[in-house]
């Protein structure tokens, strides 16, 4: 497996796209395409670019209020396949699965919420789910995936692209993986303290 892999498809869907027109016309230029979901297709189409829907890509539209999009075997299937492993490559092939070697995405603002005072219903609705599982997968197949999980990493992956086009070594992979996971686990302890509300956690204090 070569260290350096080229984006071929980046899954764009985000919340904040201050930032991000510069990065898609650069993605664009040097050959990438896109597939994305709701307003974030919106916007890319917005630049002139062109853009996949992912209910195109599953079958599936969005549903549950928005609750469910890009939870389905085609778009995760597509970032966790092993570029390496012969029975993931079968796979792909047999059922269709497009790879993704890009994901940009980041998460519902969950803390904004609790702070504005919002009411238990409307801060429950802020708990990511396709968020920050594309978060994890995109990590986790970081030796094939580049992942971009908040916009505080635009410009890295900025200058990644004006140095060395759609390319990035396995160093820089890793570097997004390490910064993603911190995403992640940042938001699930916002999370966590917000039910915990001081309390102190059963399992914690069971562990200790």
């Amino acid at each position: 497996m070569a260290a350096t892999k080229r984006i071929k498809r980046a899954l764009v869907s985000v919340f904040h796209k201050e930032g991000l027109d510069e990065i898609l016309k650069k993605l664009h230029s040097e050959g990438v395409s896109f597939v994305s979901t709701g307003g974030t297709q919106t916007f890319i189409e917005s630049l002139g670019l062109p853009c996949d829907a992912v209910e195109d890509l599953t079958g599936y539209p969005s549903i549950l209020g928005g609750r469910v999009k890009t939870l389905h075997p085609k778009v995760f299937g597509g970032i966790l396949n092993r570029r390496d492993n012969e029975g993931d490559k079968a796979q792909i092939t047999q059922y269709e699965i497009p790879e993704i070697d890009l994901v940009i995405v980041d998460l519902y603002p969950f803390e904004e919420t609790v702070a504005s005072g919002a009411e238990e219903q409307a801060i429950v609705e802020k708990i990511d789910i396709g968020g920050i599982s594309l978060i994890r997968a995109a990590a986790k197949n970081f030796k094939d995936v580049v992942i971009v999980a908040s916009k505080a990493q635009y410009q890295p992956l900025m200058q990644i692209l004006k140095e060395k086009g759609a390319e990035t070594s396995l160093e820089d992979r890793k570097w997004f993986a390490k910064e993603a996971f911190a995403v992640s686990s940042g938001y699930d302890t916002a999370i966590f303290n917000y039910f915990d509300g001081g309390e102190g956690s059963h399992h914690r204090v069971a562990t200790d």
